[in-house]
């Protein structure tokens, strides 16, 4: 079992980010951001275009699965006037490669009077996209169930604790608290990435001496961490 993709959703960016480079005398900008939907995308690479467009090219690729919308599914890249396969599918084959949708990528390329060739284009474009996306950092976003603990004051360094070695166990941030309600009682809120409710359960209880009350809440949730 690999525990690093239970209750993985997919993976994608977890911030926009720019970079330079500079091949050949040609310089190249990368830019990428984490969207939702292809019109998010699309809206994108737009605003590139329109900021860059004294540039030679803006290439661009996205992959986008609208989860929220029935999963439907939009993949496209353009080579905006470079040879074709050169600049637009190598983008793509980046995201492909790293696994992660959800993201939109633009290189924007001023030409430097130096020809790089196909095989130069491409080697261009691909390492601009690839550094962009890890400047901006992979993440993962997983599905969670939701509960609510109910514990006594007592008890707060020992529910504390249950989560602490439940996430430092897994080397993971399994479990997170979203809300905490101080009244008679503690009660907090908390998500538990899928995969890990049994093992966190198990942890608090033996903590606790069973000194609480765990309601597991019918919604469903995700959150995201950084994947190294």
């Amino acid at each position: 079992m690999n525990k690093d993709k239970l209750g993985l959703i997919y993976k994608t960016v977890g911030k926009f980010a720019k970079i330079e480079k500079v091949y050949k005398n040609s310089l190249f900008i990368g830019y990428v951001k984490p969207v939702d939907t292809e019109i998010e995308a699309k809206e994108f690479v737009n605003y590139v275009k329109e900021l860059h467009k004294d540039a030679t090219h803006n290439v661009s690729a996205y992959y986008i699965k609208e989860h929220e919308n029935n999963n439907y599914l939009a993949m496209k890249y353009d080579d905006d006037g470079e040879p074709s396969g050169s600049s637009g599918k190598p983008i793509f084959k980046v995201l492909e490669l790293k696994n992660v949708q959800n993201l939109a990528v633009v290189v924007t390329r001023y030409f430097g009077g130096i020809k790089l060739g196909y095989g130069g284009l491409v080697k261009a474009y691909s390492e601009t996209a690839n550094d962009a996306i890890e400047s901006a950092g992979i993440i993962g976003i997983y599905d969670t169930s939701k509960f609510k603990l109910e514990f006594d004051y007592s008890e707060i360094n020992n529910v504390k604790k249950a989560i602490e070695d439940t996430n430092e166990l897994n080397r993971l941030n399994v479990v997170k608290i979203y809300s905490e309600e101080y009244l008679e009682d503690i009660n907090y809120n908390i998500d538990i990435i899928k995969g890990y409710e049994d093992i966190f359960i198990k942890n608090v209880i033996n903590y606790t001496k069973n000194n609480l009350k765990i309601h597991k809440l019918n919604k469903r949730a995700c959150f995201n961490k950084l994947i190294n």
